[in-house]
């Protein structure tokens, strides 16, 4: 079953993926020089251009396999408590954000009409300016009045997401679909 992007467990799909697509690619640009070289005896022919104007998309396959493959999913375990507290809440797995001066790994969001809370277990990441990264790119999209704030410590922020749980519950609000909107931007600039 294909893990599609913001459920758990997206980074470990995607990286089979990107390494399996890199193996490919290099195996192609490998096969047409090979066979280029054997069937002409000389490695100026037609078929080595074409395996080297292949190594362009080869080469952004293995950049790919080496942004994401530094980074992992979050643990089945934490995924499944997250999910059993916050029912009522839009939440989104395995996110890599960047910007011009980090990467922001942040494990898991959830939503909560203008609330977002995000949970990372990387102690490298600096959750302030991720959190205002997130906003930015929040405000640059129509969702002005929008507060983010990122754990690291995964005790408070499971107790701040079922606190928002809980708030869901009883005022009962319709807001999935601005919910799932503002999912769909936070998805949008994750790797």
């Amino acid at each position: 079953m294909k893990v599609i992007k913001g459920e758990a467990g997206y980074i470990s799909s995607r990286k089979k993926q990107v390494i399996l697509k890199a193996v490919l690619e290099f195996g192609i640009v490998i096969a047409l020089l090979v066979l280029g070289i054997v069937e002409t005896g000389d490695r100026l022919n037609l078929l080595t251009l074409v395996a080297v104007l292949g190594c362009l998309p080869a080469s952004k396959a293995l950049v790919e396999v080496i942004m994401i493959c530094r980074h992992r999913s979050i643990s089945k375990e934490k995924a499944e408590e997250i999910a059993g507290k916050t029912e009522l809440l839009t939440v989104a797995y395995d996110m890599v954000f960047t910007s011009e001066k980090a990467i922001m790994p942040v494990e898991s969001i959830v939503i909560s009409d203008n609330t977002i809370c995000g949970y990372t277990s990387n102690k490298k990441v600096d959750t302030v300016f991720a959190a205002k990264h997130i906003k930015q790119i929040l405000h640059a999209n129509q969702f002005t009045k929008v507060s983010v704030k990122i754990f690291d410590n995964y005790t408070a922020f499971l107790t701040r997401a079922e606190g928002m749980n809980n708030i869901e519950a009883i005022e009962k609000t319709d807001t999935r679909k601005k919910e799932e909107a503002i999912k769909k931007i936070i998805l949008n600039i994750s790797l």
